[in-house]
C-alpha cells in the first residue's frame, strides 16, 4: 500500500508526464482512494509550489516555458560584476555557475541572479565569506545556464557577451560537462 507522500509524488510524475488533463475521478480508480483524497492531495502538492491547475476535464500542470542557453566564459574578478549586469540588464537570469575541473570533476553551484540587486548581494556574499568565485580554480573558465523569456533575448546575451570577449568558444568536450544541455555557440 503507497504512503500519502508515494501517491502524491505519483500523481505528480503523472500529471507533469501527461499531454492531456487528468480527471480526479481517474487518479482516485487509480490510487485506489476517494476523490476527497485526490482533492485533498492536489490542494497539498499545490500547498509545496506545483502550479496545479484545475480544468474542467481534469488537473494539469502550469510550467511556463523558459528559454536556456550554457554559456561558456571567461574573465577576470574585476569583470564579474560587469559580467553579471550585463545579462541581468538585458533580461537574462544566471541560474548557475558550473566548472569543470581535471580532478574534482563536474561542480555546480545555484545563483539564480535575476537582477542588479541580487548581482550586488551576491558580491557583497562573496566579500564577506572572504571567498573567491568558482570560477579561480579553472583559470577564470566557467559555465553558466541563463535563462529568459525567449530565444531573442538569449540571442542578444550571447552577442554582448561576444563583444565584451567574455564569450568563449564551446569544444566537444564542453557538451558533457554540461551534461547535454548546451545549446549554444
Amino acid at each position: 500500500m503507497m504512503t500519502g507522500l508515494e501517491r502524491r509524488e505519483a500523481i505528480i510524475n503523472q500529471i507533469k508526464s501527461s499531454t492531456v488533463p487528468i480527471s480526479g475521478s481517474t487518479l482516485a480508480k487509480e490510487y485506489e482512494v476517494s476523490r476527497q483524497v485526490i482533492v485533498q492531495d492536489i490542494a497539498l502538492i499545490r500547498a509545496s509550489g506545483y502550479d496545479i491547475l484545475s480544468t474542467n476535464r481534469g488537473y494539469v500542470l502550469h510550467m511556463p516555458h523558459v528559454a536556456y542557453r550554457i554559456f561558456k566564459v571567461h574573465h577576470t574578478d574585476e569583470e564579474l560584476e560587469q559580467e553579471l549586469c550585463s545579462i541581468v540588464d538585458l533580461g537574462g537570469c544566471v541560474a548557475n555557475v558550473m566548472i569543470n575541473h581535471r580532478v574534482y570533476g563536474h561542480l555546480e553551484a545555484e545563483l539564480n541572479i535575476n537582477s542588479r540587486r541580487k548581482v550586488m548581494e551576491f558580491l557583497e556574499d562573496i566579500r564577506r565569506g572572504k571567498s573567491s568565485p568558482l570560477k579561480n580554480i579553472t583559470s577564470n573558465y566557467h559555465y553558466h545556464r541563463v535563462e529568459a523569456e525567449n530565444e531573442e533575448t538569449l540571442d542578444m546575451i550571447e552577442e554582448m557577451l561576444r563583444r565584451k570577449g567574455y564569450l568563449v568558444h564551446m569544444e566537444e568536450s564542453d557538451y558533457g560537462t554540461t551534461k547535454g544541455l548546451c545549446k549554444s555557440n
